[in-house]
């Protein structure tokens, strides 16, 4: 019989935040036991950052920038994981916790008979704001208004104005919160899965390709409270989380003031983590009552990582690509193959759709611009080469097409050196991985000379590609499918 696949992408999953990469909290005990029979990838490498510029990659083996730097998503008719499996003869389903950058306005749901998205079920819009600010004529309103007015007069005196502000909004001006669950702004893992299961006893038994993309670590950080059991931790109250997420959220604080309840946040982003690894237990033992288990290649991976202050930063801001951001985990499990180390060797994201379709035996689409590392990993080893990840610096609205045309950011990164660069204005980074691997010290240029030409090679050799092998058919059939979104959310009566 042809075998299943299986992908579970979870965003926002930092590699180091894993039991299987090292960490010594228990986030992921299940995947932990079930790394004895697949392979972990010690360097998995996302071709893109955030989300927006991960998923091209990942479902369509395609750098993120490959059509433009105005076209986000998938192309309409471009080969993807799930076009491959659906033709041939795959049923196909994706459930997505209400991530609007994987939806079908940019043509992820092309290629599956079952596209579950959840954002018509009222899911919050994609946001890491946490209290909404007070409103209203009152008098607490106006003079808020007067020394807000004021402020940049304040000195710094500023301060602790902003001080007062913020715990007047939490303590006073704002309801307090019901429950974790009622301030989560996306399905929890287990809703999804839920919905997976439902769909997987509907199916006959036949070769199937099943996507998951949870949110469960992403920001606002409400887990539930079971993960937080779980992990061992003392209950948290609703008021307490969303302090804690709504303090985090302080752009006028800068890394100093945000480390006061930094390991409070990362305690609630790693319950998140184990929630997910509950409930993929849930899944695989379903997949094992219905023996559909020994049939089943599955994946799981991230579209990206998290920055906890690593670099005097948070969340997953688009114009860094250290190390927090794209080193992501890769677990691969194939039936009937044998569990092997593989070398710490970066593995692009890019090549995970030909690697799974090779797996499960199946031919890879000619427009793939990555390739199966499938015979090697079996063999114990990877391609020893350099992975690329890209940006666009500054993109935090990509719904806007004009933001997207900021300059490119470019992270050039093998086994032990990388090189970032950045093209306006320019600048370069270059660190060496095993001596640094938090990426806190530039490599001395003298020693680098080396190192720093082939890297900068590599940087050309993608850009020159980059442009030669653009798809333009894709690339205006991709915009035009904007612009018909764009008409019709104008004038809705012409459609």
């Amino acid at each position: 019989m042809q075998k299943s696949i299986v992908l579970i992408t979870v965003d926002c999953l930092r590699a180091d935040h894993v039991g299987f990469m090292g960490y010594d909290r228990p986030t992921t005990p299940f995947l932990d036991s079930l790394t004895a029979e697949g392979f972990v990838f010690p360097s998995a490498i996302v071709a893109g950052a955030p989300t927006y510029y991960s998923f091209p990659a990942i479902m369509a083996s395609r750098y993120p920038l490959a059509l433009g730097r105005d076209v986000l998503g998938l192309a309409p008719g471009e080969p993807s994981l799930a076009s491959v499996l659906k033709g041939a003869g795959y049923a196909t389903a994706s459930f997505s916790a209400a991530n609007p950058y994987i939806s079908a306005q940019f043509g992820y749901q092309d290629g599956f008979d079952i596209f579950r998205d959840f954002l018509d079920d009222g899911a919050t819009a994609l946001t890491d704001s946490v209290t909404p600010l007070p409103d209203g004529n009152g008098w607490t309103s106006r003079l808020n208004r007067k020394l807000q007015g004021l402020r940049p007069r304040m000195g710094p005196l500023a301060g602790v104005y902003d001080e007062l502000y913020f715990q007047y909004c939490q303590r006073l001006a704002t309801p307090a919160p019901g429950t974790l669950d009622a301030m989560r702004r996306f399905p929890a893992a287990d809703v999804i899965v839920d919905h997976a299961l439902t769909w997987l006893a509907s199916i006959p038994q036949k070769p199937f390709f099943l996507w998951l993309h949870l949110m469960d670590p992403h920001a606002p950080y409400y887990p539930t409270e079971k993960s937080l059991e779980l992990m061992g931790c003392s209950p948290v109250t609703p008021f307490r989380a969303r302090y804690w997420n709504s303090y985090w959220n302080r752009g006028e604080l800068g890394p100093r003031g945000l480390a006061r309840h930094r390991d409070r946040i990362v305690t609630l982003y790693d319950a998140g983590i184990r929630w997910v690894d509950e409930q993929m237990a849930r899944l695989v033992a379903a997949l094992r009552d219905s023996n559909r288990w020994q049939d089943s290649v599955v994946a799981l991976t991230a579209d990206h990582g998290e920055e906890f202050l690593d670099h005097g930063g948070h969340f997953h801001p688009p114009s860094r690509l250290n190390e927090e951001l794209i080193h992501v985990p890769l677990l691969l499990r194939v039936p009937g193959t044998a569990k092997r180390e593989l070398p710490k060797f970066p593995f692009s994201l890019l090549h995970l759709a030909p690697t799974l379709l090779e797996a499960a035996e199946l031919p890879i689409p000619e427009q793939f611009r990555g390739r199966s590392a499938w015979t090697e990993i079996k063999g114990g080893t990877i391609p020893d080469e350099a992975a690329i990840a890209e940006c666009v610096t500054g993109c935090t609205n990509p719904f806007r097409r004009e933001n997207r045309l900021g300059p490119r950011v470019l992270a050039v990164r093998e086994a032990r050196y990388k090189l970032m660069l950045e093209f306006d204005p320019p600048g370069e980074r270059l660190y060496d991985l095993e001596a640094d691997p938090g990426e806190h010290e530039l490599l001395p240029t003298p020693a680098a000379k080396p190192v720093r030409r082939r890297l900068l090679e590599r940087a050309r050799e993608h850009l020159q590609h980059s442009i030669r092998d653009r798809n333009l058919g894709s690339r205006l059939q991709a915009q035009l499918r904007e612009l018909r979104l764009e008409w019709a959310r104008s004038s809705p009566d012409c459609f």
